[in-house]
């Protein structure tokens, strides 16, 4: 199809109507799974991302012809729950102008506080032209549905950067990162630790063996519907637990995930006298970990941290992955080497004087972001790398 057909503009009111191979097109190669048609049909052909569940399906596409040249999966809003960057302060504030908050398109995925292409384009199109029509699409469409307005979550950094040029206002909120310098050994991680800290993760870590626990990280051709049976179980259990829990995934998420995307999916499990007492239900990259949901049958001390954190720590380093990624959240990350991030969010609020408050409250929150940071890289304390000489043991 010649590049000067027109592009025609297609909201779906579900992924399943377009085809996984065209969408998936557009994924590029090695991207995080968060993206790909699988995921987002496992979100809402479960029922975890529905409508019901205040998760209305909206994807923006852009046609030449028979051509998917470029999406961006959208929802619209009906709460603020799910999304990790957090605005029912502003729902508030609406509510005190007389604006009704919800709907809102949101451009992202369901449940998925990570870092991924929001806008996706066909290789050898005009990626900036689409970017900027897939904008106008969701400007328009919102606006159709009388949303108080778009906000596109957790972008690229490149395209955090074409939303601010096109007017929205930007929002820089922190995640804890762990980053593999280098590393070929779990010592070296530790090296990185002054001596307390060091003996401190060092006895975290060894609890497991004298608890009778030991670890393992299942993945591939050994992942069973038993192990999504498991991740769902342990997924309900940390929701229950918690006042701020709320169950928003089935079964059946878990059961579409294991099945669809398996080169994907990992389950660290720990095992005390032949039984799963725990388990995190991770995703993996050849480059990147990222950490989603966790949850116990025994309570243990530093169990979390060793199912979460340590454990696949380790495998990062032994895989030769360049960065984990445990979620939205992390003040007892910081401690155990997780660095401050900076993750994006751009925001159009229709109504002038609501966008206006919004833009002073980023103003003050921007302004509070770097003595955060530092306190943060103070209490997580890690040596420059490479910190030992060659030939150094790292303890």
């Amino acid at each position: 199809m010649p590049a000067d057909t027109p592009l025609q503009v297609r909201i779906l009111d579900a992924i399943r109507d377009v085809p996984a191979a065209q969408w998936d097109a557009l994924v590029a190669e090695g991207a995080p799974p968060f993206v790909r048609h699988a995921w987002l049909s496992a979100m809402e052909e479960s029922g975890s991302a529905t409508e019901d569940t205040g998760w209305a399906p909206h994807h923006l596409t852009l046609w030449r012809g028979r051509k998917l040249v470029a999406a961006a999966p959208a929802y619209l809003k009906f709460h603020s729950m799910g999304e990790y960057i957090y605005d029912f302060g502003w729902a508030n504030a609406a509510a005190q102008l007389g604006v009704e908050y919800y709907p809102k398109l949101l451009v992202g995925g369901p449940l998925s506080p990570a870092t991924v292409p929001r806008f996706l384009t066909a290789p050898g199109e005009d990626a900036g032209s689409l970017r900027r029509a897939l904008l106008q699409a969701a400007v328009d469409s919102a606006q159709e549905q009388d949303c108080s307005g778009v906000h596109v979550l957790y972008p690229t950094d490149d395209e955090a950067d074409f939303l601010e040029e096109a007017g929205l206002a930007r929002r820089i909120t922190l995640q804890f990162h762990w980053k593999n310098p280098g590393y070929t050994r779990y010592d070296d991680y530790l090296a990185r630790f002054d001596s307390k800290r060091r003996n401190q993760l060092k006895r975290e870590r060894g609890a497991a063996a004298t608890q009778g626990i030991q670890l393992r990280t299942v993945r591939g051709a050994d992942l069973t519907e038993e192990h999504a049976q498991r991740a769902y179980t342990f997924y309900t259990s940390t929701c229950e637990r918690h006042a701020w829990g709320q169950v928003q995934l089935t079964p059946g998420f878990f059961e579409r995930v294991f099945r669809d995307l398996p080169g994907t999916v990992e389950m660290v499990e720990a095992v005390k006298d032949g039984q799963v007492i725990a388990g995190a239900f991770n995703l993996a990259t050849p480059e990147r970990l990222y950490g989603r949901y966790w949850g116990c049958t025994e309570e243990h001390p530093f169990l979390h941290f060793n199912v979460c954190l340590y454990h696949s720590v380790d495998d990062c380093i032994r895989a030769g992955r360049k960065v984990f990624e445990p979620g939205a959240g992390g003040e007892h990350k910081v401690s155990r080497g997780f660095e401050p991030t900076a993750v994006h969010s751009a925001h159009l609020i229709f109504d002038k004087r609501l966008d206006k408050a919004v833009r002073s409250f980023l103003r003050m929150e921007h302004a509070r972001l770097a003595p955060a940071v530092e306190e943060a890289e103070r209490i997580c304390g890690l040596k420059p790398w490479p910190l030992a000489a060659p030939g150094s043991t790292g303890t």
